[in-house]
């Protein structure tokens, strides 16, 4: 099993393990959590070797009768979620850079075609936003007042950008990425998340990556990058008529 940093692994385990223990078989955890908000008052977290993690409000588990359950299996608990019209979120999964390969990441060189943009990069950012699509726009959410933002030119064009923003007031940097479709496949992509991840280990922070399970392009350029997949997350969503 890989290794990640004890910030990653005690930012996600604290919501699910600091409350009261509904049930516990060692693969499948329910933990009661009275500071969720109303927005996250239940989340899932799967983890990559295969233990699964609820957290919820008392009142959510009193709705789905979870207290004093004997024997609980997952595939029992998402019935009970869509008996009582629990509906959750579509899921991400989490990738993180594991300690070896942040190490690794740490003595690599820098690119120079690769460097951070700053607020004097609006126009050549700008442009960039009106080659891309609104969708991909709206997927990759890349902006040049983040967190930190990352570039990479081709023939003196920005054509690849990461940008960072600061996660749920954590030590962990959520990126986004975006390449223009007639230069994707050449490696833009993978070197700017490499960059930016790099310059958030050396701010302190953890970089995240995160996509939906069927985004097969963003998942092969997260294992291209070097991440190593941590787990599955999901939320209720915002259309749960519980």
């Amino acid at each position: 099993m890989q290794s990640f940093s004890k910030k990653i692994t005690d930012f996600w385990l604290m919501p699910f393990l600091n409350g009261d223990v509904l049930y516990d078989d060692g693969l499948f955890t329910v933990a009661i959590n009275v500071d969720l908000s109303e927005d996250r008052r239940i989340m899932v977290l799967e983890m990559s070797y295969g233990r699964t993690i609820v957290a919820l409000t008392s009142a959510l588990a009193h709705k789905l009768c979870l207290y004093h359950q004997q024997d609980l299996s997952e595939a029992h608990f998402r019935r009970k979620l869509k008996e009582a019209n629990v509906t959750l979120h579509g899921a991400d999964y989490l990738f993180y850079f594991s300690e070896t390969s942040k190490n690794a990441l740490l003595q690599e060189s820098p690119d120079d075609v690769l460097r951070k943009l700053t607020e004097q990069d609006a126009a050549v950012f700008s442009e960039f936003q009106s080659s891309a699509s609104g969708r991909d726009l709206d997927d990759a959410y890349v902006e040049l007042d983040h967190w930190a933002a990352f570039g990479s030119f081709e023939q003196n064009r920005l054509v690849s950008v990461a940008s960072m923003y600061q996660w749920e007031s954590s030590q962990i940097a959520d990126l986004g990425v975006l390449t223009l479709m007639p230069f994707r496949g050449k490696g833009h992509a993978r070197n700017v998340v490499r960059s930016i991840s790099k310059y958030a280990f050396n701010q302190g922070y953890e970089p995240q990556y995160r996509c939906q399970l069927d985004n097969q392009a963003s998942i092969s350029l997260a294992k291209a990058a070097g991440l190593t997949l941590f787990g599955k997350w999901e939320v209720i969503s915002p259309d749960s008529v519980e």
